[in-house]
């Protein structure tokens, strides 16, 4: 028991620190500069910022949110990013076992907490993110496979390895392409319509090929479902609350979908998801 709640710690704090690492890729990818180099520095008056005001968190309530140098704000999303990346490693190690699930869904939540915040702040979804997602989902297929569905039943793999990345592979696929197909097809009646509205951008059916990549494909429509019916009722109250336009108004769907996807998962204990 003791070595178990010692390894979710460790899973906490290793989130901790891949939240930092996300608030980097939000934050460098999209003003188009490498998450490499150079080394975390303050935005307003270009200071390295030393380790012991990078620890994510502690040094954010220790700074009172602002650069040491400058005073510049911080931000609260970098302190919610880290907490919530550090709480969602602890419960899926907690729930799914200190193992390759507990990886698979220490990936996932990574990488859809990342994306959501990306389409919520700059409405952009990077390949980088959503198809390198894509094919880790389907790399951990093998070892973690996502729940049996109708395509491994229909399927009837002998093999347990090749039956889950079988499942993660056409769902990830008959995923994207459905929601592809779905912005195409509202585009031609924009055209028939006279209208200049895309409510699907491009890495939209990338991002729902990866979440289906590691949920499956009953799953991903759950989250499709969820992230529907957030999307419209949340974003029209938004809308007429900012005084927005609602036909001209470009929603971040991929952060719907990434909070669908998460909720999912929570709903299926991590490791209920599991064969």
């Amino acid at each position: 028991m003791e070595a178990e709640v010692l390894i979710e710690v460790l899973a906490a704090i290793l989130g901790l620190i891949f939240g930092s690492f996300a608030n980097v890729c939000i934050t460098r990818i999209a003003a188009d500069e490498s998450v490499v180099r150079p080394r975390s520095h303050c935005r307003g008056c270009g200071h390295m910022i030393a380790w012991y005001d990078n620890i994510p968190v502690l040094s954010f309530m220790l700074l009172g949110g602002r650069c040491r140098h400058c005073h510049a704000p911080i931000g609260w999303r970098y302190p919610i990013v880290e907490a919530l990346t550090g709480v969602w490693f602890w419960a899926a190690l907690h729930w799914a076992g200190a193992d390759w699930p507990g990886v698979k869904w220490c990936v996932f939540g990574f990488l859809l907490i990342t994306l959501s915040v990306l389409d919520l702040e700059e409405r952009i979804l990077p390949d980088e993110l959503t198809l390198g997602g894509w094919l880790a989902g389907l790399a951990l297929a093998v070892v973690a496979p996502p729940p049996p569905g109708i395509i491994t039943l229909a399927l009837n793999v002998p093999s347990q390895l090749l039956s889950g990345l079988a499942e993660a592979g056409i769902a990830s696929l008959t995923a994207a392409l459905l929601l592809w197909f779905l912005g195409w097809f509202y585009k031609w009646l924009n055209r028939i319509w006279k209208r200049d509205i895309d409510p699907l951008g491009e890495g939209d059916p990338r991002m729902i090929g990866m979440v289906a990549a590691f949920l499956g494909l009953e799953g991903t429509v759950l989250a499709m479902i969820i992230a529907g019916v957030a999307g419209t009722v949340l974003g029209v109250v938004w809308i007429l609350w900012n005084r927005k336009k609602v036909l001209a108004y470009e929603l971040p769907f991929g952060t719907f979908l990434g909070a669908g996807a998460l909720a999912i998962a929570v709903l299926g204990w991590f490791g209920k998801l599991q064969r």
